[in-house]
């Protein structure tokens, strides 16, 4: 979960190093640091806290000019977030070596024991202390830096990147991977690390992805990448997309409030290729999954963690609906550990907005060993899981840079849906007919997105006038379940507050007890305009809580001339086809939760304890 970043080259490379853990801060901020070679030596500076508390330390102690160095900023795991357990950690007595961490160790004190009985003294209370003693000591005996790291990094368990330098060699950097994301950047007589390409896209669009258990040796005009066993690999190179621009707020307050604004153009860039405009779909990217596969998938597991659970619960509606496959959505870090039944005719399909989440990882390698083919929804180039799956959808949202996620999950949704018609036409479980009507449908989504974002004037006074509330509650049912639980989420997250989803149906059988007088609650309500709407029974719901003194807030589709009379407050959003409804419903939920927190005088971007991309299990 921290981010990592290396330079080596002409640049002034603290700049390098302080631009690459601003775009990277969102991986973690409990702590950040630097370590420099310059004429003098190795210099290093680290904070607890976010990266300001960093600049002023380097403004108040400067560091030299420098053309190589290594910066992170830490989520912590071992250790509290102190200035001792920031990185980098110091290795050898001599203190010539610097090293950074992403992932845990899990065998540190084991190898931790050995160093103290030799005689080691430890500054800090990480696991990332001891890889940095570990490869100084070995260096000392063997005199040649990658050989030391190799060593070193052959031995460890778990999960890291690690990037190390040593002033003795001041013109290399290393850096090691194993199920922790690293990412080379290629320059002109000058190349970069990072923990993705946001480390270093300000000054390079193009990129190499490192694979497990490989090892880079970094220098200004060459890079050698080899497996911990020492075979050469031969790099694959691919070119970032997007630019440094669109990982930056752009005159918006926070970073969510810029995402929440991009989500029609998410929506769009994710339809974009793939959905003609006579409503047929095209998922060329996902050649790997032959007509074959397809018509003899009986079963698909989604696995998948937070929000994106929810765009798999959203996904499990609309494939069951229109392919007729049975769909179970699993939490990823639940999924291998209850010894599931998968076979070669069941499809996994794993969604990450990272693509670097370990359960996620960890939950698609067991399956591929147990002969299941798996489809990635993905948003992020050269990523791990796009790399390990058979086949792969890109959700093109660009970079999401606040840690809660808005515009990643709508086009999670929309790549569900899109799967959902593409293998509904593979097997032929819905007439032609019907599924260009629905394509079509489909293509109107990001106007609607847009609409919806045009009208939230009421919503976003809720919020601010909701700052002193205690608890929320909401309530949906179909595709407005899932789409209350991330309301919830999106609340416990941002204004760290009790927040619970509930299946409306569910009220009577033990959650209507919750309900007291003024208990704001915020219900999806379905469609009237469907043969089986369940929009009556949600309504019985809402008169029950009304009955019990609660503060009902409606999100409901244009043209209901009823909520409005059981409802306090009504947000309206789009007529759409019902299984779409997600899209257009969960927009007025994070715009709440982001004025209301914006009003306690929280953090949007930044929540406490909270990283983007959970890279350990």
């Amino acid at each position: 979960m921290c981010g990592i970043v290396g330079y080596v080259g002409p640049k002034s490379t603290l700049e390098v190093l302080l631009g690459g853990l601003r775009r990277l801060e969102y991986r973690g901020y409990d702590s950040a640091g630097v370590s420099v070679i310059s004429g003098t030596g190795l210099d290093t500076r680290k904070k607890a806290g976010k990266l300001d508390n960093l600049i002023a330390e380097i403004t108040n102690h400067p560091l030299p000019d420098a053309h190589i160095g290594i910066g992170h900023t830490r989520w912590a795991t071992h250790g509290a977030p102190t200035d001792g357990n920031a990185h980098p950690h110091i290795g050898g007595e001599a203190a010539k070596l610097s090293l950074i961490h992403n992932g845990i160790i899990e065998n540190f004190y084991e190898l931790k024991a050995e160093l103290v009985e030799a005689g080691t003294k430890f500054a800090s209370e990480t696991d990332s202390e001891v890889a940095a003693h570990l490869v100084a000591a070995e260096f000392e005996k063997t005199g040649d830096l990658p050989t030391a790291f190799t060593n070193v990094v052959k031995r460890l368990r778990g999960a890291f990147t690690l990037l190390a330098i040593h002033e003795d060699q001041p013109d290399v950097v290393l850096a090691a991977r194993r199920n922790s994301p690293l990412v080379i950047g290629l320059g002109d007589g000058e190349n970069f690390l990072g923990s993705d390409v946001a480390a270093f896209v300000e000054h390079t669009k193009r990129a190499i992805s490192v694979g497990q258990d490989e090892i880079v040796i970094l220098r200004a005009g060459e890079i050698e990448i080899r497996t911990f066993d020492g075979a050469p690999v031969t790099p694959v190179e691919f070119e970032v997309s997007w630019d440094a621009s669109a990982a930056s707020k752009g005159g918006w307050s926070s970073f969510m409030a810029k995402e929440i604004a991009d989500q029609p153009q998410a929506v769009a860039d994710t339809l974009m290729g793939r959905l003609a405009s006579d409503g047929s779909v095209r998922l060329s990217e996902i050649d790997g999954l032959s007509a074959e596969d397809i018509k003899n998938i009986d079963r698909i597991i989604m696995v998948a963690c937070g929000t994106a659970s929810y765009a798999c619960d959203v996904a499990k509606y609309a494939i069951e609906k229109f392919s007729r496959i049975p769909v179970q959505v699993e939490l990823s870090h639940e999924f291998r550990y209850r010894d599931p039944i998968v076979t070669p005719n069941t499809l996994i399909v794993a969604v990450s907005q990272s693509g670097e989440t370990m359960d996620t990882l960890m939950a698609t390698r067991y399956a591929k060993e147990a002969g299941a083919k798996v489809l990635a929804i993905c948003n992020t180039q050269g990523a791990t899981l796009a790399r390990e799956s058979d086949a792969v959808i890109y959700t093109h949202a660009g970079p999401e840079v606040a840690v809660a996620s808005t515009k990643a999950l709508v086009a999670q949704i929309t790549a569900g849906y899109l799967l959902a018609l593409f293998l509904a036409a593979g097997r032929g479980a819905t007439p032609k007919a019907e599924l260009a009507r629905l394509g079509k449908e489909l293509l109107q989504m990001p106007e609607s997105v847009a609409e919806v974002l045009d009208g939230l004037e009421g919503i976003r006074q809720l919020g601010k006038d909701m700052a002193n509330a205690k608890s929320v509650l909401f309530l949906g049912r179909n595709v407005g379940f899932p789409v209350a639980m991330e309301g919830a989420l999106k609340l416990k997250e941002l204004a760290y507050i009790h927040a619970e989803g509930f299946a409306a149906g569910e009220l009577k059988h033990g959650p209507i007890a919750l309900i007291e007088e003024g208990q704001p609650v915020i219900v999806i309500v379905p469609s009237q305009r469907d043969e089986d709407s369940l929009h009556p029974k949600v309504i019985s719901n809402i008169q029950e809580i009304r009955a019990r003194g609660a503060r009902v807030i409606a999100i409901a589709e244009e043209g209901d001339n009823q909520v409005g009379d059981y409802a306090e407050h009504v947000v309206f959003v789009p007529k759409a086809e019902s299984i779409f409804a997600s899209l257009l419903t969960v927009i007025p939920l994070q715009v709440f939760a982001l004025e209301l927190s914006t009003a306690k005088g929280l953090d949007v971007d930044q929540p406490r304890n909270l990283a983007k991309s959970v890279t350990v299990e």
